[in-house]
C-alpha cells in the first residue's frame, strides 16, 4: 500500500509540474488542435472505464468476466484505444490526420497525458520527417 501512495504522489509532482515549460519568445512551431486534444481525453476515460468494467468495478482481485486480471484488462483496453482514438479523431476534425497527429493519439493510448507532448517534441526535433512523409503523399497523387 505505501508503494501505491507513493506512486501516486510522484504522478501528482509530475501532473502539476508538467504546464510549467521555460520562456519562449517566437511562435510555437506547432499547436495541437483543441478537438483531437478533446479526443485524447474521451477516448481515454471511456478505456479506463472500460477497464474497470472488465474488471468488476474493482481495481484488486480477479474480474467476474472469466478472470480478467489487470494486464489482461489493461492490454485490452490500451488495444480499444488504440483502434478507436484515430477514428473518433478523424469525425472530429473532418478531414485526414496527419503522422503526427495520429501518433500523438497513438502515444496517448499508452503514456495518457505525456504522450502526444512527447511525439510532438519528436517531430519538431526531427522535421525531416514530415517532409518526407509529405514527399511520399504528394508522390502517390
Amino acid at each position: 500500500m505505501q508503494v501505491w501512495r507513493g506512486f501516486c504522489g510522484l504522478a501528482v509532482i509530475a501532473a502539476l509540474a508538467l504546464p510549467i515549460s521555460e520562456a519562449n519568445a517566437g511562435a510555437r512551431k506547432y499547436r495541437t488542435d483543441d478537438r483531437l486534444a478533446a479526443t485524447s481525453l474521451f477516448v481515454g476515460l471511456g478505456t479506463t472505464a472500460g477497464f474497470f468494467a472488465l474488471r468488476g468495478w474493482k481495481f484488486n482481485g480477479k474480474g467476474p468476466y472469466h478472470g480478467v486480471g489487470r494486464a489482461q484488462a489493461f492490454v485490452m483496453m490500451t488495444a480499444a484505444c488504440l483502434a478507436v482514438s484515430p477514428i473518433v479523431g478523424t469525425v472530429a476534425v473532418g478531414r485526414e490526420l496527419t503522422y503526427r497527429e495520429a501518433y500523438g493519439l497513438f502515444a496517448d493510448c499508452v503514456i495518457p497525458f505525456v504522450g502526444s507532448y512527447l511525439v510532438d517534441r519528436a517531430f519538431d526535433a526531427n522535421p525531416q520527417w514530415e517532409r518526407a512523409i509529405k514527399a511520399q503523399a504528394h508522390a502517390r497523387r
